[in-house]
């Protein structure tokens, strides 16, 4: 039901109302798991980037292509913090799943 018009409120019943108001619900929901998982996949695609990185920079430190150690530390650290992000949002997603999932209905 769609409520454009003053006279299609005053036409509208209680029920009516409701439906559209969870029909909202329900959208919002969806895309609110679905913002949530977008933001998941991301955070776990750069973290594969952030090793894949450090990966090559240890490899052309190991060949001597680099000398920088700098550059090294940097590309080790941030592949470090971001994957220990990324499990820590794992470990509370799981958390908050097992206590869903003990919840007595």
């Amino acid at each position: 039901m769609n409520i454009d018009s003053i006279q299609a409120m005053y036409q509208a019943s209680p029920a009516d109302v409701m439906k559209e108001m969870q029909s909202e619900n329900d959208d919002k929901k969806t895309s609110d798991f679905s913002s949530v998982l977008d933001s998941a996949m991301k955070m776990i695609s750069e973290t594969n980037s952030y090793q894949i990185k450090a990966q090559n920079e240890e490899i052309k430190f190991a060949l001597g292509e680099s000398s920088n150690t700098h550059d090294l530390a940097i590309a080790q650290k941030k592949a470090n913090i971001a994957l220990q992000y990324t499990v820590a949002v794992r470990d509370k997603f799981i958390q908050a799943y097992q206590e869903i999932m003990n919840m007595q209905i």
